[in-house]
């Protein structure tokens, strides 16, 4: 499957009725299956938004021509952009996907609700603060946080989530799981696995965890591994950058300090 086409036409007629299907997408190795956007965002010629029934019956459609190209076992990332699905339909998708022996691991949204849904089944999940297209040429311009992202969950070997702002987790971080934020990170449970926080680039950014045993943390571009011997005892701690390194500080310590 090649998404690669050659036109000589200056307007994007065919692009755009392109992206407003159903359609898969091979990219750095990568097989994604992308989702028409749910709204026009001003775009008085767009058509109605597609019914989550349409999308099924394109999504059946395109398994259904593209089966024998694909190898089995390949990963799947879904590019939901704006669309709002909910756990019903994302196991759905899943059941569609593994009936051609493909594997959906990964979930990219801007809707929290989807980001939630994928995360709660238990898939990677990447949630944008924007609406943005594979089209789109990035912008360094500094982008404000989104609202906070909140998970009650445990976040399990081979899962990582990305979220634009702050990340709340109410559970455990186990080992092989990645939480990813632009904001902070607040952990109410065990911290086991890998965590970055200001991953923009905001040394201010904070890690907070009940009980801190981290395989890595990040804050910004700043690096730091767990201890090799694991505490006695535990108290709720807090990261942070002090002095171009992290530091890790009893919490009540912390609020003496930064209040």
């Amino acid at each position: 499957m090649s998404d690669t086409s050659v036109s000589t036409t200056s307007t994007s007629t065919k692009e755009v009725s392109t992206n407003l299907q159903v359609r898969f997408k091979t990219e750095k190795g990568k097989l994604l299956l992308l989702f028409p956007p749910e709204s026009n965002h001003g775009d008085i010629e767009s058509p109605i938004p597609m019914t989550w029934t349409e999308i099924w019956q394109q999504l059946k459609q395109r398994l259904k021509a593209g089966e024998k190209f694909w190898q089995p076992q390949t990963e799947v990332e879904l590019i939901a952009f704006d669309r709002l699905l909910d756990t019903r339909q994302l196991q759905e998708i899943a059941e569609a996907l593994l009936e051609v022996k493909l594997n959906l691991k990964r979930v990219s949204t801007s809707r929290r609700q989807t980001a939630v849904a994928a995360a709660t089944v238990g898939y990677s999940v990447e949630q944008k603060s924007t609406l943005n297209t594979l089209n789109k040429t990035s912008t360094k311009k500094v982008q404000p946080l989104a609202e906070p992202l909140y998970l009650e969950m445990t976040v399990r070997s081979g899962v990582e989530i990305r979220h634009p702002g702050t990340i709340i987790i109410i559970g455990d971080l186990n080992p092989g799981g990645y939480v990813i934020a632009d904001g902070d990170i607040l952990i109410w449970g065990r911290l086991r696995g890998v965590v970055h926080a200001g991953a923009q680039g905001n040394s201010k950014s904070v890690i907070m965890t009940l009980q801190m045993e981290p395989t890595l943390l990040r804050i910004a571009d700043k690096v730091a591994r767990g201890p090799e011997k694991v505490p006695v005892q535990f108290y709720p701690e807090v990261a942070y950058v002090l002095n171009q390194g992290i530091r890790i500080s009893r919490a009540k310590d912390f609020a003496k300090i930064y209040r």
